[in-house]
């Protein structure tokens, strides 16, 4: 499945990003034991030393592909690359191409795209000489491109990831391993990690969030604290598969003793909470800017009673606040590529484009009467794609809030 989306993105997608970014030749440098962020994505392959992977618009269709250092069976059986060489033969290389613009992973906001150390950039600018080192530029834009338009075998690797990450979610709030009153929230957690190794998957983001919320905000995470009835509990992880990471969310309720169902007001918490969805779904299309994308769904909140926040800092009224998040998600929870978010803010200057996935994040905080009229903060968190005709999602969304007896 790798090598299928490696071939598919190279084909489809990397002339278009480098084309857009005016860049005619890309070089991914690696070293041995110190790999680029984009080592998985571009084929991996034993490197003895130094190593690079360059990517060169001759023209035509396709981009002619080079392993230049980089080798073993996985790499020069998968087809993806045009010419496997010594690393020595960078210069030459180079040299009979003679690019114009020679783009370099190196990004002051986007991870992905800055594996470029300042060692191996003084190597190349060595080994090039300054008539190619003038050349350089940033390829964080050509890199976060390539990331983000997805080709079909990405979407279904990475609906099966989120899949696994949804269904676990969902028994480890349950009483299949939940009993409250003994069971703690880190007893929780460790169930979900065991659960990932029996089916040699990885952790997104290390150990499980799992945590409780209460009137003052959150009380306790993935720690020593025993799960009580009337607890209100939330899950926040990700699953690794296939070089993809998720992040979802999903939210209980503990019932008390004498309860067949969580309290009105929670639950009216819970349903007010999914009716953003339908508001916000309706804000974001193809072809508008990320920042100018946020304004409408601002717009889209407001104009349906909600209140509009900053992270945590809820409004002391009788509505329903809410603050959103929706990053992209991919190769790793927090991926690159358009953000619908304020700490990514490079990113919010993006083009909102068809194929785009993301993380479709968002805090409502509902006044609850049993708690002085303090808000509940409900998390609805799940991973959709943009297409033309709207927002699909990769999994069965949220649309319950789950009870444990």
């Amino acid at each position: 499945m790798q090598r299928q989306i490696r071939l598919d993105k190279f084909e489809q997608v990397l002339p278009r990003a480098m084309r857009d970014h005016g860049i005619d030749m890309w070089i991914v440098a690696v070293k041995e034991n110190h790999y680029d962020p984009l080592w998985n994505d571009l084929g991996r392959g034993y490197v003895s030393g130094i190593g690079y992977y360059v990517f060169t618009d001759r023209g035509g269709d396709r981009i002619e592909r080079a392993a230049l250092g980089p080798g073993g069976y996985m790499l020069s059986e998968s087809g993806a690359y045009d010419i496997i060489a010594p690393a020595s033969t960078l210069a030459d290389h180079v040299k009979a191409r003679n690019p114009k613009r020679i783009g370099l992973n190196m990004s002051e906001q986007i991870g992905p795209a800055d594996g470029l150390s300042v060692t191996m950039l003084a190597h190349l600018k060595q080994t090039l000489g300054d008539a190619f080192a003038s050349r350089f530029v940033s390829a964080e834009r050509l890199v976060a491109d390539f990331r983000s338009h997805r080709v079909a075998a990405e979407i279904v690797a990475f609906g099966e990831a989120a899949s696994i990450a949804i269904q676990l979610t969902e028994r480890a709030l349950s009483n299949e391993v939940i009993t409250p009153g003994k069971t703690t929230l880190e007893d929780v957690a460790w169930w979900m990690q065991d659960r990932l190794l029996d089916r040699a998957l990885g952790s997104e983001f290390d150990m499980p969030s799992v945590y409780i919320t209460g009137p003052a905000g959150i009380a306790a995470t993935s720690n020593s604290r025993i799960i009580q009835p009337g607890d209100v509990m939330m899950i926040d992880w990700g699953v690794q598969l296939m070089n993809f990471g998720t992040d979802v969310k999903r939210v209980a309720y503990v019932l008390k003793p004498g309860e067949t169902a969580p309290p009105k007001s929670i639950q009216n918490a819970f349903d007010k909470a999914l009716t953003v969805r339908d508001v916000v779904k309706k804000a974001i299309a193809v072809g508008v800017r990320a920042d100018e994308t946020m304004k409408n769904m601002d717009a889209a909140l407001r104009a349906a009673g909600f209140g509009v926040i900053e992270f945590n800092r809820p409004n002391q009224d009788d509505r329903t606040d809410v603050v959103y998040g929706f990053h992209p998600v991919g190769n790793t929870g927090h991926d690159i590529g358009p953000s619908l978010t304020t700490w990514q803010p490079l990113q919010t200057t993006f083009v909102m484009h068809a194929q785009h996935m993301f993380s479709f994040e968002y805090f409502a905080y509902s006044p609850i009467a049993e708690w002085n009229g303090a808000k509940l903060r409900i998390p609805i968190e799940d991973d959709a794609i943009l297409t033309d005709a709207g927002i699909q999602f990769l999994h069965p969304a949220n649309y319950r809030l789950l009870v444990i007896k």
